[in-house]
This record gives structure tokens, C-alpha cells and sequence, in this order.
């Protein structure tokens, strides 16, 4: 896919919206764990709280010799800073009164130390550091057993336990979602390609439309792309048309004013006035302006015909005969050399118009030899306009730059001797620019003038 595809443009949006969709999905799903995993840690805590406070209860006095409990339901209590711990402190002055053997003279911080505030249970809760750097989760609570002297008792766990499990959980679904995310974008991958599909079709189907291969949209097109298909066959077909109605009028323009510049000519010729044969003269020059317009307005409107493509080789081949067959007198010897088998985007009569024209020329001023090589243009991508060169070359005297320049003036003849009305050039130009192609002279490398055409391909 290209930068600038609606494809992949389809394919990055649906592929960063899944991306997000899925991290967004994790995180909530993490936190749920990991709050339910905290609440499930946080009952586990207050079930040895409620053990503790009810093995304290029994004690006949608090203080600094109290007993301690023989169970409080976790082993750990009895191993050194094992990350389970628990303290009774005073709540008048904080002093502690008694602790678990695994805190072995350690202080631990209370959740109340750190401001945090008791819910509605009265417990006030809070992620702590412990000894040894441990990350602890404590549980405290303020309770009185005799009514007047009022204690807090605070339960440690070894959090590293809980985020373990929370970072187990997290790894696994990261994973998963993962899994998920490549599935969504293979997936969201053949979405795209099978969904434009269509228009892949209408591409192909315009293809063979210019190529001349087909003369309108055909096949089946989703409900979408189906009004489309049939708004362009009815372009194609209105193109096509106008087109004849365009050639209708040129021939229709063509037999009104040659008719009546035929019936001037013949009676200037039979008249023996003076000025007879200047009318004459004025006639025939009318006469060739018209034909050249007329063929400027033909081809104005032939260029735009959908579909018209002429094979090139044929049409050079046909004309390098009669070349040689008209300048056969002269010893006139025409070389053609085609490579890569160009096809000419347009009509086969106006590749002949513009052919002839030069090679004409290139015959009547070449001293013997005349060179037409073709060749396409491979170097353009799929999806740009081809274009096709052709040059003529003779071994005649050339031309300076200056009088490059005059040949291609309409009616500008640079011999007199030579036959011709100084028309030929210029049409050619003029027919090049009209199918969108260009046309030049230069030095030909066998001695004379070199005439290059580029035109549109297929």
C-alpha cells in the first residue's frame, strides 16, 4: 500500500483505534484485578486482626508485659521480618505495647502516620515501607476492651505477594490482547482489501475502457459503487456523443465553405480580368487555412475520445514504403527501428498526418538516408500518463537554431523551390499539443535534422 491509498489510510486509523481499544481494555482490566486481589488481601488482614483482637481481649491487662498470642492464624507472625507483622500501640501516646515476634524491634508505620483515614469499617488502610525496605499493606484499627482506655492495632501483610499476583495477571493479559491486536489487524487487513475490491474492479474496468479493450463499465458493483458505474457509463456515453456530433459539424463546415471557394476558384480561372488570378491565388490559400483548422478542430475533439489506441509499428512500417516508393527516384533509403512495441493513445489516421509530415520533409531534404526509431518510455509507474518518442532523422543540410524556430510558423516556407505550403510543421506541433504531447527539432547525429515527437502511450 502506498502513503497516499484510501487503503492504507483505512487500514492506520483501524489499526491505531484497536491499538487504543485494546491498551485502554488492559488497563481497565489490570485495575479491576488488581482492586479485587487488594480487597481479597485486605479481608485476609482483617480476619488476623479480628483474631488478635480477640486473642488481647482475654488478656487480663494490657501493657508492656503483655503476652503475646500464641496464634493469630499466620505462621509468619513468628518468623523475623518475614513481612507479616503486627503492633498494639497505645492511642494516647503512640507507645507500642506489643508486636509480633517477626517484627524483632523494628518500628512499622501505621496507616495513621501517614494521614490516611478510617472508612466506614473503621479500618484506616495503606501501602507502606516496612524493614527491610518490604512493601507492606496495613490494616489499623482503633479499639477500646475495658471502655476507658482506647488502643490501636495494626496487621501487616507482605505486599509483594499481592502485586506479584497483580504483575502475573497483567503479563498474561497483555499477552492475550496482544494476540488479540495482531488477529484484529490481519483481520481489519483483509477488511480493507476485500472491501475496496470494487473499486479496484472500476479501476480495471476503466482501464480497458482507454485501452480500447471495452466500451463501458461492466460487472456486478455493491450498492454503494453501483450509481457510480452507471453515472460513468453515461459520461462515457455522452463523451462519445458529443464526439460524433463535433465531426458531424466539421464535415458539415467542411462541405459549406469548400463548395463555395471551389465555384470562386473556377471563375477566376475562366476569367481573363487582371485580377483573376490573384483570386485564384487568394482561393487556394483560403482553401489550405481551412483545411488546417478544420484538421485543428477535428483533432481537438478526436483527442478526447475514450478508449482510441493505434499501434505504432504498423502505421510506421506502412509509411516508410511509400516513402520509398515516392522517392525512389532520389535513392531516398528509409531505416525504422521500434522498440518495446508503443501503442499511440489516439486515432490512426492522426498519427499518420503527423508521421507523414516529417517524414515527408525528411525525405525531400535528406541526401539519401532517413532514420525513424521509436521507443516507450518504461520508466513511468503504473498510475502515471506514458508517453512515447519517435525521431526523424536525415542526413540533409539541417537547419541553424534560427531557422529551427521559423520552420515551425505557420506558412513559413524556407526553400520556395521545394514543393509544399509551409504547413506541415506547424500542424504537427499543433497536433502534438493537442494530444498533450511535444514536438521539437535538433541536430540529427547522421549529419542533418532531427525531428522529435513525444506522444501520449498506453
Amino acid at each position: 500500500m502506498q502513503a497516499s491509498s484510501l487503503a492504507l489510510r483505512l487500514f492506520v486509523l483501524a489499526a491505531i483505534w484497536s491499538a487504543l481499544s485494546l491498551a485502554a481494555t488492559g488497563s481497565v482490566l489490570i485495575a479491576v484485578y488488581r482492586g479485587s486481589v487488594e480487597r481479597s488481601f485486605d479481608e485476609r488482614l482483617a480476619v488476623y486482626m479480628k483474631t488478635l483482637i480477640g486473642a488481647l481481649s482475654i488478656q487480663p491487662e494490657l501493657g508492656p508485659g503483655t503476652k503475646e498470642p500464641a496464634n493469630v492464624g499466620e505462621p509468619r507472625f513468628q518468623l523475623p521480618q518475614s513481612g507479616w507483622y503486627w503492633v498494639v500501640r497505645q492511642a494516647s501516646d503512640g507507645k507500642a505495647i506489643a508486636s509480633s515476634k517477626s517484627l524483632v524491634g523494628e518500628v512499622l508505620q501505621f496507616p495513621s502516620d501517614l494521614g490516611a483515614q478510617p472508612g466506614p469499617d473503621r479500618v484506616a488502610k495503606a501501602y507502606v515501607q516496612g524493614p527491610d525496605n518490604q512493601d507492606l499493606r496495613v490494616l489499623e484499627r482503633e479499639i477500646s476492651f475495658d471502655g476507658t482506655t482506647s488502643y490501636r492495632l495494626a496487621v501487616a501483610g507482605n505486599a509483594g505477594e499481592l502485586n506479584d499476583d497483580v504483575t502475573a495477571f497483567s503479563t498474561r493479559t497483555a499477552l492475550v490482547l496482544a494476540l488479540v491486536g495482531v488477529g484484529l489487524v490481519i483481520t481489519t487487513y483483509f477488511q480493507v482489501k476485500i472491501g475496496l475490491t470494487p473499486i479496484e474492479r472500476i479501476r480495471e474496468s476503466l482501464f480497458a475502457i482507454r485501452s480500447g479493450n471495452s466500451e463501458r463499465l461492466e460487472g456486478d458493483f455493491p450498492l454503494e459503487l453501483a450509481p457510480l458505474a452507471v453515472e460513468m457509463n453515461a459520461l462515457i456515453e455522452a463523451n462519445r456523443e458529443t464526439m460524433e456530433r463535433a465531426r458531424t459539424h466539421v464535415g458539415n463546415l467542411a462541405h459549406a465553405l469548400k463548395t463555395p471557394l471551389s465555384v470562386i476558384t473556377n471563375e477566376a480561372r475562366a476569367s481573363d480580368a487582371p485580377f483573376a488570378g490573384r483570386i485564384a491565388e487568394q482561393s487556394a490559400l483560403m482553401r489550405e487555412y481551412i483545411d488546417h483548422h478544420l484538421e485543428r478542430a477535428r483533432m481537438a475533439a478526436q483527442r478526447r475520445v475514450i478508449g482510441v489506441v493505434s499501434d505504432v509499428s504498423p502505421i510506421v512500417e506502412r509509411l516508410a514504403r511509400a516513402m520509398r516508393k515516392i522517392h525512389e527516384g532520389r535513392g531516398v533509403v528509409v531505416e525504422v527501428e521500434i522498440r518495446d512495441a508503443p501503442r499511440f493513445r489516439g486515432e490512426a489516421q492522426d498519427l499518420e498526418e503527423i508521421l507523414g509530415n516529417l517524414m515527408d520533409n525528411a525525405c525531400k531534404w535528406s541526401r539519401g538516408r532517413v532514420m525513424v526509431t521509436a521507443w516507450l518510455d518504461l520508466s513511468a509507474r503504473a498510475e502515471e500518463r506514458r508517453f512515447f518518442t519517435i525521431l526523424v532523422d536525415d542526413n540533409g543540410p539541417g537547419l541553424s537554431p534560427e531557422k529551427r524556430i521559423d520552420a515551425l510558423k505557420r506558412g513559413k516556407r524556407l526553400d520556395e523551390t521545394v514543393p509544399g505550403t509551409g504547413l506541415g510543421l506547424s500542424i504537427v506541433t499543433e497536433l502534438a499539443t493537442l494530444y498533450g504531447g511535444r514536438f521539437h527539432l535538433d541536430d540529427a547525429p547522421i549529419g542533418g535534422l532531427r525531428c522529435e515527437l513525444i506522444l501520449p502511450a498506453l
